[in-house]
């Protein structure tokens, strides 16, 4: 892989789709898009509050983690023939399910407690760029950019220089 240091920006975009759609347009004019990369700039951490936390809402979150994990690795175990004499991998699977509800249930309480309310509220955090840069290796930059700028709208793309 190239080091991002012999790379040019030739465009810039504030949503990833239209970053996407123009390395694809220039693999269809046969450009040599291994010389391609899409960077994620400025990142910012936004966090989605989605409800409440209580001790039931801890407590059924842990529940379902622990009851998926739980009847993968008994059906994963049934289907190795791991236990002898071979039980059903269903039957295993809801053995699983069940210690996993139980365990997962059991670690979801703990851990709120734990916490001792300083969280009393779940999320779902993600990580999102401000723009896209479209990086070309500079010895072929020039016909990257010529190639966009017959093909995308000025309006639609942020020029950077070239």
């Amino acid at each position: 892989m190239t080091n991002n240091d012999d790379k040019r920006v030739i465009a810039s975009y504030t949503a990833y789709g239209d970053a996407e759609r123009a390395v694809d347009y220039l693999s269809d004019r046969g450009f040599p898009v291994q010389r391609v990369a899409i960077v994620g700039r400025e990142l910012r951490m936004v966090e989605q509050v989605t409800g409440r936390m209580g001790y039931k809402e801890a407590a059924l979150r842990g529940l379902a983690g622990g009851a998926v994990t739980g009847v993968l690795i008994g059906w994963l175990f049934g289907l190795f023939n791991w236990v002898n004499p071979l039980v059903a991998s269903a039957v295993l699977a809801l053995y699983g399910l069940i210690f996993g509800a139980v365990i997962g249930t059991l670690v979801g309480l703990l851990t709120h407690w734990a916490q001792h309310g300083r969280r009393d509220f779940a999320s779902i955090a993600q990580i999102q760029p401000e723009r896209y840069d479209l990086l070309v290796d500079a010895a072929v930059a020039d016909q990257a950019a010529e190639l966009l700028h017959q093909a995308t709208p000025a309006a639609s793309r942020h020029s950077t220089g070239v």
